[in-house]
């Protein structure tokens, strides 16, 4: 069994251990956070980018409908120019020049088709990828809300686990908690069994010193220590 200081040593690092968790899932919080919020900001992207994309091809749209409209304007003006002219020559050269701009108008025809379809194919893709994105979206806000909520809890909880450390630290004896807390310094759990000859912490052999003062009963300004990580220790039958 261990010592009375050891039970009193061990009841305050348990509690001691219960603040650190909580510490540490406290301190995790805004790190999560920062990822949702990472994740979020590509969703968003992610949705600007289509219609970015949409965007493009309306702007293609609209230019080639321009290109159209003055290719057409040229067409009338030829057209009529031809039907002043007297000379043959004059006559088949603006033929020739409205043949080419007939010809020129078809091709932006086609190109202007070819838009309005890859339009509608890219308003399809926009409108389930954003509405993918959207729930997404809301998932991972409802993520930051739900870390946002354990943050406010953990904060309560901690006042509780830092009260309850404080009061386990009082019936120690001063000597034990100084020893405790340089232990504690080296990395937690501070007070460990000897099992098998082993020191409970760093679970290398102690010595047959530090083995015999663990068997013998640790009194309120002596312990046993481990000679390999200084941890303090206490056999455990």
């Amino acid at each position: 069994m261990p010592s009375p200081t050891i039970e009193l040593l061990l009841n305050l690092q348990d509690r001691d251990a219960r603040r650190h968790a909580i510490e540490a899932q406290l301190k995790a919080i805004p790190r999560e956070i920062a990822a949702v919020e990472q994740r979020i900001a590509a969703e968003r992207a992610a949705i600007d980018a289509a219609k970015g994309e949409l965007h493009d091809l309306e702007s293609k749209k609209k230019l080639l409908e321009s290109d159209i409209a003055s290719a057409e304007a040229q067409l009338g003006r030829y057209k009529t120019q031809q039907l002043a002219v007297r000379k043959n020559d004059e006559y088949q050269a603006l033929g020739h020049e409205i043949e080419n701009v007939q010809k020129q108008i078809d091709e932006l025809e086609v190109r202007e088709l070819e838009t309005m379809y890859a339009i509608d194919e890219a308003k399809k893709r926009f409108a389930t990828a954003e509405a993918t994105l959207k729930a997404n979206i809301a998932g991972h806000e409802a993520r930051i809300r739900m870390f946002r909520e354990k943050d406010v809890t953990l904060s309560e909880e901690l006042k509780t686990a830092a009260a309850d450390a404080a009061a386990a630290r009082t019936p120690v004896p001063e000597p034990a908690l100084e020893a405790y807390d340089r232990a504690a310094t080296r990395g937690m759990p501070a007070v460990v069994p000897v099992r098998g000859g082993k020191c409970g912490g760093c679970h290398l052999k102690v010595s047959s010193e530090v083995e015999s003062a663990a068997r013998g009963k640790s009194t309120d300004t002596e312990f046993a220590l481990c000679d390999q990580c200084g941890k303090m220790v206490y056999w455990e039958a």
